[in-house]
């Protein structure tokens, strides 16, 4: 434990002391206990960021699956989601770890943060090749279903755009976590509520642009039959590279030996609403899908992964790996209990699904501005969008509660194995919520018009 603050106040009659108070404020490493205001300023801003990066990333994808290349190498579509989901599976989960250790003091020391950098950045670059390669497998398998006949050269471009574009991206969003959570440090902000989200907002954006102009590059170059396969066996031979340097942190060495799983199992989670993606991205009843995917997808991941990152760094610092709180006991608690009581974790819940609604109505309002009616032009599609945006939280915060609780009960840090799974989650529920809306929407629309056309015919000539 430790007391950052002391108040005392004495009580004098003359001379002689007739009684005292105190207060204790816990301050775990300088971060102050916090209110719903203060938990509502911090999140608020970087979650809009982060929307209006989020919706940047959709009209950029709306623009691009129209290049030649995503509609020659259909499996691209497939490939969106899993490495855009890396942010969750990734950068997310690096700046949770980074939070953690921020709040608990790791990094106050010059040397130590060199070390916890450097392990924490070659870690993420060892996790981005291998997930990289497997992205492009899971889409090439997922893709094959549908297919008799499979083109090496397609399959050689979809690897080698997959493994650069997962590099390129985990280095620059790596190095702007490092920068954002020792900024937020030393200006006394709680990493935990910004690091996250901005994780989020910045990594649609850019994997889904290094995606796009990478595969391109790759397309124009495709008669050169050595350049694709030089990209994968070159980042495959660095990769020994990174693991020496990543071995300078005993934690991190744990999770190079027994971390992949949840980033593995993840990133197939998030195949499959690519799948859904490339299903319907072209269907005319579906048209808006490219837009609105990674706006939904990403607002749900970036408010669970705040969660989870602050629950982790609550565990961290009041509990050891293994032993719950006495608060925290059950493994599956009351939906209310996570939603509806006054513990702090709870508090933030409500924080963070009080922002779904009003967040969703921004964004449908700016892209109403920019792309006017030629992908909104239902009432009905924007109650049912929003309906889906908060079931897909509510379910996703619940979770969270539940696999931190059981994730911590294993001795298993949550910042690197739960994060993962609820963002992979929120991929798969986004998209295919979205789906149903875009669907639902559409079939209401075809029986009021169907209606209209049966009291025409069925009128007075």
């Amino acid at each position: 434990m430790v007391v950052t603050q002391l108040n005392l106040e004495f009580c004098f009659r003359g001379k002689k002391l007739r009684g005292f108070s105190c207060e204790l404020t816990r301050s775990p490493r300088g971060v102050l206990p916090e209110s719903f205001f203060t938990i509502m300023c911090q999140v608020v801003v970087p979650i809009l960021l982060s929307g209006l990066c989020m919706m940047a990333a959709g009209l950029v994808m709306n623009t691009v699956q129209h290049w030649p290349v995503f509609v020659e190498v259909k499996d691209l579509l497939t490939l969106v989601p899993p490495l855009v989901g890396l942010k969750g599976n990734l950068e997310m989960t690096l700046a949770s770890r980074l939070s953690t250790a921020a709040n608990t003091g790791q990094i106050d020391d010059p040397q130590e943060q060199h070390r916890v950098i450097s392990s924490n950045l070659a870690l993420i670059q060892v996790q981005a090749t291998v997930v990289g390669l497997l992205a492009a497998v899971a889409a090439l398998l997922l893709g094959a279903v549908s297919r008799e006949e499979v083109d090496v050269a397609k399959v050689e471009l979809l690897c080698a755009s997959s493994v650069l574009t997962a590099f390129l991206a985990a280095f620059a969003l790596g190095v702007l976590m490092i920068c954002i959570v020792i900024g937020a440090r030393k200006l006394g902000v709680n990493p935990d509520n910004i690091a996250t989200p901005i994780a989020a907002s910045l990594g649609d954006l850019i994997t889904l642009s290094i995606l796009a102009l990478v595969s391109s590059f790759f397309y124009r170059h495709k008669d050169n039959r050595y350049l694709t396969p030089l990209v994968c066996l070159s980042f495959v031979a660095l990769t020994p590279v990174w693991v020496l340097i990543a071995k300078q942190s005993p934690p991190i060495v744990k999770i190079l030996k027994f971390g992949w799983f949840p980033i593995i199992l993840a990133m197939v989670i998030s195949s499959f609403g690519g799948l859904i993606l490339s299903k319907t991205i072209s269907k005319q009843q579906y048209k808006g899908m490219a837009v609105f995917t990674p706006i939904i997808c990403g607002v749900g991941g970036n408010l669970v992964a705040i969660q989870t990152s602050r629950i982790s760094t609550y565990l961290h610092m009041w509990s050891a790996p293994g032993v719950l709180p006495l608060q925290m006991k059950k493994f599956w608690p009351n939906p209310c209990s996570t939603f509806c009581t006054s513990e702090i974790n709870s508090m933030s819940a409500r924080v963070l699904l009080l922002l779904v609604v009003p967040g969703h109505l921004i964004f449908f309002y700016i892209i109403y501005l920019v792309q006017g009616q030629s992908v909104i032009n239902s009432q009905t599609f924007v109650v049912l969008y929003l309906l889906a945006g908060l079931i897909q939280v509510t379910i996703l915060l619940y979770l969270a509660e539940v696999m931190v609780r059981l994730t911590w009960h294993q001795a298993l840090d949550p910042d690197n194995h739960c994060i993962p799974y609820l963002t992979g989650l929120g991929d798969l529920l986004g998209t295919s919520l979205l789906a149903l809306c875009f669907f639902t929407d559409w079939l209401l629309k075809s029986k009021a018009e169907l209606g209209d056309i049966s009291e025409l015919a069925s009128g007075p000539p």
